[in-house]
């Protein structure tokens, strides 16, 4: 008999050890286990969507035949890692091998790479994880042959090798990238559809129980649950983007507005992250839905784009770089998190709704991350450190090896470039061109340095005049140098003095 460990992140039926294992034969492990819980501290939505799927998904694996060993959550367990939960069924029943599918993060896998066969006493199969369009071996070629780590380049290649929106070694529509087309704030013409809402069956409310007891300590609220949690239930998420959301995904993927937490926006990338849908099966319904013109050409590839291009791009850098990736602080960025990333009490209207959707929600749409709550961190010199470990706590989809690269990459350039070619640094002027949030915020959007004016305006010029050194040979950031260097002495003066106060007061903002 061998097991066959089944982590957190890899429920679906297509897993590579559920391919080499034997049915009739073979047990399979599954555990929810503290380490895992608490080793930062994850939003309890995040807990629960993760703890009720894996027991949605060993429910489907009984019903068709296999043996579980299923350890649910107790922190009065003996078994409080993947070794004690591991040795502890060694000792019920001898396997003669463990069989496992490799581990998202680095953490895990270079313990089972290095460790487990020895604490163990068995061997230990590591199988490769192909769910995923690109191997790290293969990005790892991709880049050693590569001047720059471009993911429209990378993008462009696995288009060709996929034949996404292709014909033949041409995009349909003649260009590879739509994004220029993708960033209109929303026109209210065009109406939000509502959010869909799943059923709780009582896996769920246990579940729920469970993590409001346990965790309510740890950050973030889950007063409204409504994460799919069943393979069904994913693909019924997945019919409904395609069917009321995709059409106009494209042209407002950027677009923020005021109470409206999710807009066009799929919410699709939990279920992606923890196996319950494939990359290919999303990318298949949005090409699909294109072909039935159902959805612009727009909207089809700028969705693609961010799955088949982003989410493997930064999978490729995560591998190829760590472990000493998480180390770097090219900005040499050492501020503390403001006490209202655990609160969203600010006058700042943009960042207060970007907060309070994360915290409620365990969620906020990519330009909420990047342009409002990154864009913060990025131009206060936040702890890298800090706000990564606040990005893997809060979100429901954050996985390392997803989260990583994009928080300390895309958000706060402490990779030095890279992931982004210029660091994603804005003044408030974005925020009021892409939301709704200016017209109604405490703060003045447009005004630089009155005593109510929007922070991101001086601390935008702040942030460039800081670095102007570290960024002297961008030449994406000449045009804002050019810009800076207009002003006169004393008006920059007194921007960088109103900056530097609104830093000294960052808890009151």
């Amino acid at each position: 008999m061998r097991y066959g460990l089944i982590l957190g992140d890899q429920l679906s039926e297509q897993i590579a050890t559920l391919k080499v294992l034997d049915k009739d034969q073979d047990l399979i492990l599954m555990a929810e286990l503290v380490e895992e819980a608490t080793y930062v501290q994850h939003h309890p939505q995040k807990i629960a969507f993760i703890f009720s799927a894996m027991r949605h998904f060993a429910k489907s694996l009984k019903a068709q035949g296999w043996k579980i060993r299923y350890q649910t959550f107790d922190r009065t367990q003996a078994a409080q890692g993947f070794i004690d939960f591991i040795q502890a069924q060694l000792e019920k029943n001898p396997a003669d091998a463990l069989i496992i599918t490799e581990s998202g993060e680095f953490r895990l896998q270079q313990a089972i790479e290095t460790t487990w066969s020895k604490q163990l006493q068995i061997p230990v199969q590591i199988l490769n994880d192909d769910r995923f369009f690109c191997s790290p071996q293969a990005f790892r070629n991709w880049a050693s042959n590569t001047k720059t780590l471009r993911m429209e380049f990378f993008y462009r290649k696995l288009r060709q090798q996929t034949s996404y929106l292709m014909n033949g070694n041409e995009p349909i529509g003649g260009k590879w990238n739509y994004d220029i087309e993708n960033r209109q704030a929303w026109n209210k013409n065009d109406p939000i559809p509502s959010t869909l809402e799943f059923d709780r069956d009582q896996i769920d409310l246990d579940v729920i129980e469970l993590v409001k007891t346990e965790f309510k300590e740890h950050i973030g609220q889950i007063n409204h649950f409504n994460w799919a949690t069943t393979r069904q239930q994913a693909l019924e998420a997945l019919q409904y983007f395609i069917d009321y959301q995709l059409i106009h995904f494209g042209q407002y993927q950027d677009a923020m507005v005021s109470g409206k937490d999710y807009l066009f926006q799929s919410l699709l990338s939990p279920y992606l992250n923890c196996g319950l849908l494939s990359p290919k099966e999303v990318c298949d319904a949005a090409q699909q839905a294109y072909f039935d013109h159902h959805v612009p050409l727009n909207a089809a590839e700028g969705f693609i784009r961010q799955i088949l291009g982003w989410r493997e791009f930064i999978r490729g850098i995560y591998w190829l770089k760590m472990p000493t990736y998480p180390d770097l602080n090219e900005l040499q960025a050492d501020r503390n998190l403001p006490h209202y990333f655990w609160t969203a009490e600010t006058k700042m209207l943009c960042l207060r709704e970007a907060l309070r959707n994360s915290l409620e929600n365990a969620y906020a749409h990519h330009i909420q991350r990047l342009m409002v709550i990154g864009n913060f961190t990025l131009l206060n010199g936040i702890s890298p450190k800090q706000v990564n470990d606040w990005y893997l706590s809060v979100y429901a989809d954050a996985f390392e090896w997803v989260q990583l690269p994009n928080t300390h990459g895309m958000v706060l350039f402490a990779d030095g470039g890279l992931v982004a070619s210029k660091p994603y640094a804005a003044s408030g002027n974005y925020i009021h061109r892409m939301s709704n949030y200016c017209q109604n915020c405490h703060y003045n959007v447009k005004t630089k340095t009155e005593q109510d004016s929007c922070p991101f305006n001086s601390l935008y010029w702040n942030f460039l005049a800081k670095h102007r050194v570290f960024f002297s040979s961008n030449h994406r950031m000449s045009m804002m140098y050019k810009q800076w260097d207009k002003l006169s002495q004393d008006d920059q003066n007194t921007i960088l003095t109103h900056a530097d106060d609104l830093q000294k007061r960052i808890e009151e903002l």
